[in-house]
């Protein structure tokens, strides 16, 4: 039986630059085959240079990837993906500005053969905070933001620091890791996780020199409830995980995924590689401890 492919859902008030990091998105998956789906067509402008082919309901995308319309049906289109001759290897929802991620969140949680990965809020740095106590729109943006597990504050370059709002985010998201972005330029790693199966090796560098990630070869058998601790403690500045351990006391083979604060050990093929991804933002981001937090934890 495949794998269950991965969902994550973008969201965010009309302005905030979802199509914006969405077209980023397409134009850095780098080999993964992407599945857009967005209401309908006219909410979503992809970049012309993108484009191979249109047709009513389903644009083809270079590398692979397509963005499609799911109009009121989204479980239906959710489906269809899982169903295509060529499987996506992630599927992205943009929600409409006004729309709440957690009730299209839970939607994703009852099909068969997707999964979620992850709830990615983004706000305009500069109005948000203006916008949040607006009277008629306020509300709807407050709510978005507490389902977020990642706030992409987009925009940054038109404000002059960025610690106040991430002080106000962590109040009103306290589930949240916040992110700056300008132009919408959110590494996809961090946006989309780490890939089915995250490669291992030497530390990595990301977009715009503005993270780090380490890999954990994982060759010693871990406490799954200590590692989890340990990578969503704030000490650790871990935004995004994804790898394979040995569970302690032994055991088959276990998943980890952790997106914000959000985490999650599923059980994994025995054949699965061993060894864990983490990424941060550099000048927070301090692989040099994360390993030996980890190796407390085997």
């Amino acid at each position: 039986m495949p794998e269950p492919i991965p969902v994550t859902i973008i969201g965010g008030y009309l302005g905030a630059g979802k199509t914006t990091l969405v077209n980023h998105l397409l134009r850095t998956a780098n080999g993964r085959k992407l599945a857009i789906l967005v209401n309908e067509f006219g909410a979503l402008a992809i970049d012309e240079d993108l484009i191979e082919a249109q047709g009513d309901d389903l644009i083809s995308i270079a590398g692979g990837c397509i963005c499609c319309s799911f109009g009121s049906d989204l479980s239906a289109a959710l489906m269809d993906m899982t169903k295509l001759a060529t499987r996506p290897d992630q599927v992205v929802i943009e929600c409409s500005g006004v729309a709440i991620p957690s009730a299209i969140s839970a939607s994703v949680s009852l099909l068969d053969g997707l999964v979620p990965d992850g709830t990615v809020v983004l706000v305009d740095a500069e109005t948000v905070r203006t916008a949040a106590s607006d009277e008629y729109i306020g509300d709807t943006i407050t709510r978005q933001l507490a389902d977020a597990d990642l706030v992409v504050m987009n925009k940054t370059d038109l404000i002059d620091d960025v610690a106040p709002l991430q002080e106000w985010l962590s109040l009103i998201a306290p589930h949240a890791r916040s992110l700056p972005a300008e132009h919408g330029k959110a590494p996809i790693e961090m946006i989309l996780g780490l890939g089915a199966t995250p490669q291992t090796g030497g530390p990595a560098g990301h977009a715009d020199g503005l993270f780090d990630s380490i890999a954990l070869p994982c060759t010693e058998a871990l406490d799954g409830e200590a590692l989890v601790k340990a990578l969503t403690s704030e000490g650790m500045h871990v935004t995004r995980a994804k790898g394979f351990f040995d569970p302690l006391p032994h055991g088959q083979r276990k998943a980890l995924h952790i997106v914000g604060k959000r985490s999650e050990i599923t059980e994994a093929p025995a054949n699965a590689p061993l060894g864990i991804v983490c990424i941060g933002i550099k000048g927070q981001f301090d692989g040099d401890l994360i390993r030996e937090t980890v190796s407390e934890a085997s």
